[in-house]
């Protein structure tokens, strides 16, 4: 689950990132309004911030590899948070693709305002933004798969192996004794060590049924 999820977050980051270079619309200008009748807009054209959130889904991605459990859940919070930004960007730019682009139609053209806009005489959407909106969608899914079960993901690390794979030692380990207490063991409970349990079976060896050492065979 967690390589898959991993993995899912890096490939859809990636393909949001893809979907920012692409053209998202063409609209066909008024004959004279621009040196061109013809305007295509990209993705980044439209909102210069999806590519940073195309990024920081990929970033995200690869924090995950190293995060500890509560910055795992604080992770898939942030993650779904910018799958709601990239599907916004996206619908926002399907509802009104015209006023969408009018920053970049009043670059080409020099209009403003109104004056821009009716310069707009067609629009023709690519699938693009539909794409993007369902990339966002799938982002926002993920990261909330990641709240709910990256608690449970072992982390690399000494700090968070668990007992049964921690190597014992005989010198006292406090944060091996910590992680045995919020695994439910009580780390005052361990076995003898060996010089003790040696010390054991020579005082056993003096009680009944026992010998001195040294003392004549009967």
């Amino acid at each position: 689950m967690r390589l898959l999820l991993i993995a899912g977050l890096g490939l859809v980051g990636a393909l949001a990132l893809l979907s920012a270079t692409q053209p998202w619309a063409s609209f066909k200008l008024e004959l004279g309004a621009a040196a061109q009748d013809h305007l295509a807009v990209t993705g980044q054209e439209f909102n210069q911030s999806l590519s940073s959130l195309a990024l920081a889904v990929l970033a995200g991605a690869l924090a995950l590899t190293i995060a500890g459990k509560v910055f795992r859940r604080v992770l898939g919070v942030v993650l779904a948070l910018l799958g709601v930004g990239v599907s916004a960007v996206a619908i926002t730019v399907l509802v009104d693709p015209s006023a969408a682009a009018i920053a970049r139609v009043t670059k080409l053209t020099g209009l403003a305002g109104g004056s821009a806009q009716d310069a707009i005489t067609g629009t023709s959407l690519t699938v693009w933004p539909i794409v993007t909106a369902a990339l966002g969608a799938v982002v926002v899914l993920l990261g909330v798969l990641v709240l709910v079960v990256s608690g449970r993901w072992a982390t690399a690390g000494r700090k968070y192996e668990t007992s049964a794979k921690r190597v014992e030692s005989d010198e006292p380990d406090r944060i091996a004794d910590w992680d045995a207490l919020s695994d439910g063991d009580d780390p005052s409970d361990a076995e003898p060590s060996s010089a003790e349990a040696a010390s054991d079976d020579d005082a056993a060896g003096t009680g009944f049924g026992g010998t001195e050492p040294g003392a004549p065979r009967a």
